[in-house]
């Protein structure tokens, strides 16, 4: 069984939801037999590569709140995220626009690196003073994750390649009906929207699995939906 999931780097609830989703899927008892792809969304699709602001002042700007009401916010978000056992620094953070960060990833993805690079770029933005927007950072990331350093370097110096593959996961994330991230796509039958907790994720896991097998008597299985999940255009 295949899980896709749509997420951005610059996103805290896809951080928070990539860890729920792990603990839901250790709790799976098929869980060896499941495929797990990561995708790309880009949250701020329009910026211009390079231009950044903290996320403070984004946040203040973006939902028309005071910076004391936006660091509330962040410190909610942030309590999430050490309740997972997740590094999360509210200050000192910059928000900018990742399509480098997602070429980089298709090609760690090409290599059988991406779900290192990925947990990489999630604690450096995250939970360490070291910026993903900064093209320097991204090849010590690519490095650190098994990746060439000349190979990761070339990719950030030519903006064309892996475009393609960052724009297609997008196109797709548009059709299946996603307009925004974590989206969780479960055998192309459920998706989830999120960061739900372990127990839904689980939950949807166990579903796909039962509707993936045949039944008795040549019925379907029931569909039941859970808070957090629907059925979604089939491919």
């Amino acid at each position: 069984m295949r899980v896709e999931i749509w997420s951005d780097i610059a996103c805290p609830w896809c951080y928070i939801g990539k860890a729920r989703f792990e603990k839901g899927l250790a709790a799976f008892a098929h869980r060896d037999e499941v495929e797990v792809v990561h995708r790309s969304f880009e949250l701020d699709p329009h910026g211009a590569r390079g231009d950044t602001r903290p996320v403070i002042e984004m946040l203040a700007k973006k939902y028309g709140r005071s910076l004391d009401e936006a660091r509330a916010m962040e410190e909610r978000v942030a309590a999430n995220a050490r309740a997972e056992g997740l590094g999360y620094r509210t200050e000192g953070r910059d928000h900018g626009n990742t399509f480098d960060v997602h070429r980089l990833l298709h090609l760690a993805a090409a290599r059988g690196r991406r779900s290192e690079l990925l947990d990489l770029a999630y604690r450096a933005n995250f939970a360490e003073e070291r910026s993903v927007f900064d093209p320097a950072v991204l090849v010590e990331l690519a490095v650190e994750a098994g990746l060439d350093e000349e190979e990761a370097r070339g990719v950030l110096a030519d903006g064309t390649a892996y475009a393609d593959e960052v724009r297609d996961d997008e196109r797709e994330a548009a059709e299946l009906g996603a307009n925004a991230v974590p989206f969780f796509v479960f055998d192309r039958r459920y998706g989830v929207s999120g960061g739900q907790p372990a127990e839904l994720f689980t939950e949807a896991l166990e579903r796909a699995w039962q509707d993936r097998e045949p039944h008795p008597a040549g019925g379907e299985a029931p569909v039941r939906h859970a808070d957090g999940a629907r059925e979604v255009p089939q491919a």
